[in-house]
């Protein structure tokens, strides 16, 4: 998209000839000099090369296998979305949003449009909401970049972004967040995973509105400087906030690229200059013009609805739950041996207490908790959160037999490796118990498994089919397998016609 912007000599007003900013009609879209100030060096500034590489990849960038991964995984991300529609604090925030009224330029998912920063956060909170997305491993962090659709999907609309369009700017989003993580991560710091998301969720909404790499630079700036967040989010009880942290972000990150698209600056030198992001994470070195944009690749999807560390341990439960002469009925013991970052963050270790679990969001980031609800229910969807599920006392009381210690050389293999080893023992009347064991180093939906369209659309359809019918179904999973020839408006329009509730 373009907009030539020209300056009244009499009165200094700025006129333009075509449209452009999300829901301004014939707004034109401002450069630094227009409103005064200096474009400066920007372009020569860390920032300013992120910019520029996020200003000049296009759809063919992609390889035709990071393509299909891309797309996979906004399937993917649109079935969780869709999956959450129920929920009692989305229903709350879209009540929230309804009352506040607004422009309606962006769609929200289920139905109604609004402002592009509200339909950001409120259709990141429904991606997020389930913590059934996907998820990028770094050895000192961890995210989903799935989280930066919400932002991107958007901006996009808001423009009458094209497809093509759509898909490079999601492919941003996975680019700048996992690259960032791996350099910079914060989690060891005490900072939360999102605080790299910021810069994630701003360069891939500015690049969805089709802005300039000055200004691309600017909106990253100011959500990056603006958003560093308290790892707290995610350790001792959770809260909502685990599930909304992210959605603010993505919300912030569209405000920041709408701020821009106007002219408004954020600091040059974010990562460093004097108090920068590099005084915060340390030194790094990124070389943004040689970056490609195949990350979407090294992420991974879950199989199981729980944090992703969790993946490989419950398909160790799930395989001994189905070997001869096991008895969930009869476990004395359950021990589990795993790497040092899932112990840390849902095993015990620093991320607190995970055997007091009494809601949604303390369940699902409790490693105790889902083996013990796994090796009952067989399973672990959405279902086994209900309220009445998680606090039952078969789940309650197995929970407690759960012993879990890091391992050494597990941890090695992280992450390029997702290592558990799980011990079972029964109490069967012998003298010992009856032992059973089993280990996993990775999972269906790994990178090096990666999940295919099929099994992509297997788990959408199993979380989507309260929500929509066949043929709604078939029309969102063909626009996404399709989107470079489609409009972004395609998919929004589906997307608005999916029931908030249960069939």
């Amino acid at each position: 998209m373009t907009s030539s912007i020209a300056t009244d000599a009499e009165d200094g007003a700025i006129t333009a000839d075509a449209k452009y900013i999300a829901g301004s009609p014939g707004a034109a879209r401002a450069t630094a000099s227009d409103t005064g100030t200096e474009s400066g060096g920007i372009a020569t500034t860390e920032v300013g090369q992120l910019a520029a590489f996020v200003d000049r990849v296009s759809l063919d960038d992609l390889s035709p296998g990071a393509l299909e991964q891309l797309k996979i995984r906004i399937l993917d991300t649109l079935g969780v979305a869709i999956g959450a529609l129920d929920a009692e604090p989305i229903v709350a925030i879209r009540g929230l949003i309804e009352d506040l009224g607004g422009t309606g330029q962006s769609t929200l998912i289920g139905g109604g449009k609004t402002s592009p920063e509200k339909a950001a956060f409120l259709n990141s909170a429904l991606s997020r909401y389930l913590d059934f997305m996907d998820a990028y491993l770094a050895k000192g962090e961890t995210n989903h970049p799935s989280d930066n659709f919400g932002a991107t999907l958007a901006a996009a609309e808001s423009v009458d972004a094209s497809g093509a369009d759509l898909l490079t700017a999601f492919a941003v989003a996975y680019q700048v967040h996992t690259r960032l993580s791996d350099v910079a991560p914060v989690r060891a710091l005490g900072f939360d995973h999102t605080t790299q998301g910021a810069f994630a969720a701003a360069a891939s909404a500015a690049k969805a509105l089709g802005l300039p790499a000055e200004q691309i630079a600017n909106a990253v700036a100011m959500a990056g400087t603006a958003n560093v967040a308290l790892r707290v989010t995610r350790t001792g009880n959770l809260r909502h906030w685990k599930g909304l942290a992210y959605p603010h972000v993505a919300k912030e990150g569209t405000w920041s690229a709408l701020l821009a698209s106007r002219g408004i600056t954020g600091p040059e030198e974010i990562f460093e200059g004097n108090k920068g992001f590099k005084a915060l994470a340390g030194d790094h070195t990124l070389d943004w013009a040689s970056e490609d944009l195949e990350s979407v690749t090294r992420t991974i999807i879950k199989k199981y609805n729980a944090e992703i560390h969790s993946q490989s341990a419950l398909d160790a439960a799930l395989d001994i739950r189905k070997q001869d002469g096991f008895n969930p009925a009869h476990i004395t013991s359950i021990e589990l041996a795993t790497f040092d970052v899932a112990y840390s963050i849902i095993g015990g270790g620093e991320g607190g207490d995970k055997q007091t679990i009494r809601t949604k969001e303390e369940a699902d980031h409790s490693l105790p908790w889902v083996l013990a609800v796994a090796l009952l229910d067989g399973e672990l969807n959405p279902a086994q959160y209900e309220t009445e599920r998680i606090i039952a006392d078969d789940v309650q009381q197995l929970m407690r037999t759960v012993t879990i210690t890091p391992d050494d050389s597990f941890s090695d293999r992280f992450p390029q490796e997702m290592p558990a080893r799980l011990t079972i023992t029964l109490d069967d009347g012998s003298e010992d118990g009856n032992v059973f064991t089993a280990e996993e180093s990775a999972y269906d939906g790994f990178f090096t498994q990666p999940l295919d369209w099929a099994g992509a659309r297997a788990k959408f359809d199993a979380l989507t089919t309260p929500f929509a019918d066949q043929g709604l179904r078939d029309e969102i999973s063909d626009i996404v397998h399709g989107l470079e020839n489609h409009r972004t408006s395609d998919l929004t329009a589906a997307l608005a016609r999916v029931n908030t509730t249960r069939a």
